[in-house]
């Protein structure tokens, strides 16, 4: 894993107390990262309005305490601070802990805010403050948004001896040459329509491949239905509900055909949406949903129930359904910038999913999304995509966690504020459902094959 850097603020010499190892520990949790040192308590002073006035819309942020019985300990949020008096949403956030050999990190529990975004000192769930009162104090004040036990966290001794918060950013590296080769051309991008307006599937009695669409809320799922139909209708379009609240908006199992323009004919392929993935149990899709929409019995608008999973009619479950009506490829898609921290029950849901799209033998590819967030070089200009050295540490850490080839892991750019269609985004998102239709007819040659075998 490549270091994480600190830099020294450009205006003062800010020396780092973080221990090499330890820094080390917590960029292990945020990926390939730069920490830029703001404010360091004994240099700027203990006053809420000497950390608001270095921390303040400074991006994601890493508050690191210390104490003299040798702990250090301290939090993560990736929202601004901002004095907006609002309660904060953050899943991402998270609470550590380091003394002698011994690190403990602890998440957010589920349903809760990670912190008040008041004028205040720094604080995570309103249960455990920083520099309260002004003072070199932490203060625990109970609650439940955190599961803290003060005394493993940082041994009871309530003074700080030191108070850093450093912003955390994407390391920028180049690599000398693209670990992936794409013409970013007018051409390639009407070599891969034409490819895709005239793939036939190599099984004649399926005329549509259907790519069921599988991930957590918020990744990105009818956001790459609505892209590729911006594509083949010539402007951006937003035909599935698309946005980024805490819990699906997609309630019903959807198959979305799309045309080749407005009026035109359908093209040999259906994407399929489904609720999105949800850590507790109880919510999100069901794994028994899944199950029954890759083998063909979910019907169009079918509206999922967390709490019962779909129940075939008498009628159709003594019959198997038809090779047209099954899933042919399945597409996990996973947000770039909350890879590093998948919720382990999360993590866990996905690899029983893969265990069942494996028994039937459907092929699998990953859908990597919003990687122009995940990397400020990529969102200046998406075709340094594939020279960015962190997409690529990226694609690795999502091949790992989901047990996926790296080749099989697509970054794209779903269209969402754009309003105009732009070249590079095409060509990503069109190589990307090439790559799944490829996919799918691996899987037909397998049936063939199976088939075609006389045991």
């Amino acid at each position: 894993m490549q270091k994480a850097k600190v830099r020294k603020v450009s205006t003062e010499t800010l020396t780092s107390n973080l221990p090499e190892e330890r820094r080390e520990q917590l960029c292990a949790s945020l990926g390939n990262v730069e920490l830029t040192l703001l404010y360091k308590a004994s240099v700027h002073g203990y006053k809420a309005s000497a950390f608001h006035k270095r921390c303040d819309r400074r991006g994601p942020t890493l508050l690191v305490a210390y104490n003299r019985s040798g702990y250090i300990f301290g939090g993560y949020t990736s929202v601004d601070y901002a004095r907006s008096g609002q309660e904060i949403t953050d899943e991402e956030v998270f609470l550590f802990s380091f003394k002698s050999g011994t690190s403990s990190y602890i998440k957010i529990n589920s349903g809760y805010n990670a912190r008040y975004d008041d004028a205040n000192g720094p604080n995570f769930g309103q249960q455990l403050y920083f520099c309260h009162n002004n003072q070199p104090v932490v203060y625990h004040q109970g609650g439940h948004a955190f599961s803290i036990n003060t005394s493993s966290m940082y041994g009871d001794d309530t003074q700080l001896s030191e108070c850093e918060v450093y912003k955390v950013e994407p390391e920028v590296s180049v690599e000398e040459k693209p670990w992936r080769n794409v013409l970013w051309t007018p051409e390639r991008r009407a070599e891969l329509i034409g490819l895709i307006q005239n793939h036939k599937p190599l099984m004649t009695s399926v005329s549509q491949v259907r790519i069921l669409m599988i991930g957590p809320v918020g990744a990105g799922k009818s956001s790459f239905f609505n892209s590729i139909n911006s594509i083949f209708t010539g402007h951006v379009t937003s035909k599935a509900m698309s946005g980024s609240a805490g819990t699906s908006l997609t309630v019903q199992f959807r198959t979305y055909p799309v045309k080749d323009g407005r009026e035109g004919k359908p093209l040999p392929f259906v994407l399929c949406d489904t609720m999105g993935l949800e850590e507790q149990s109880g919510a999100g899709l069901d794994i028994e949903d899944i199950s029954s929409i890759l083998q063909g019995h979910v019907p169009d608008r079918y509206k999922f129930n967390p709490m019962a999973p779909f129940q075939p009619d008498e009628q159709k479950a003594s019959r198997p359904a038809s090779l047209q009506e099954k899933i042919h490829c399945v597409v996990y898609v996973i947000d770039a910038t909350k890879i590093s921290i998948m919720p382990d029950k999360l993590q866990e849901k996905l690899a029983s999913i893969r265990r069942k799209v494996n028994s039937l033998g459907i092929t699998q590819i990953v859908l990597m999304t919003k990687v122009d967030e995940a990397c400020p070089l990529v969102e200046e200009n998406l075709q340094s995509l594939y020279v960015s050295s962190y997409i690529k540490s990226k694609v690795q850490e999502v091949s790992s966690r989901l047990g996926v080839p790296v080749s099989c892991v697509l970054p794209v750019k779903n269209y969402s504020q754009e309003l105009e269609l732009e070249l590079n985004c095409d060509v990503l998102l069109l190589t990307a459902l090439q790559q799944m239709l490829r996919f799918a007819d691996d899987y037909f040659d397998d049936i063939r094959s199976v088939e075609g075998n006389p045991k």
